[in-house]
């Protein structure tokens, strides 16, 4: 996808501090941003559910979204339509950890 200039610009060490709440079925849930990712033309973005003290998940659950951001720059998310559009996001998210682990083997 093209490189697309924010309006808010945010650092590496600010996306840590960004916290996204996702209103769910079962009440809100805060959520860490890991990444956000391409995966066949279209931005995804990848959350790991936090536990009520800010930490993360014991499970290692991650929920995975469309990402877009608007005309003013503000981000969106969308749920992932159908099980086929699932898997290439999973699957590119897969590589990409699978990508991080490695280069982490290297140092």
């Amino acid at each position: 996808m093209a490189e697309k200039e924010k309006i808010t610009p945010v650092t590496e060490d600010e996306i840590e501090d960004i916290r996204v709440t996702l209103d769910l079925d079962s009440g809100e849930v805060e959520c860490e941003i890991l990444t956000i990712f391409e995966a066949q033309g279209r931005d995804y973005i990848a959350l790991m559910p936090l536990d009520a003290d800010g930490n993360e998940n014991a499970e290692g659950e991650v929920y995975l979204y469309r990402y877009a951001e608007d005309e003013q720059g503000l981000p969106q998310i969308d749920m992932i339509e159908g099980d086929e559009e699932y898997e290439i996001a999973a699957d590119r998210f897969d590589e990409l950890l699978d990508e991080e682990m490695y280069e982490d083997m290297e140092d």
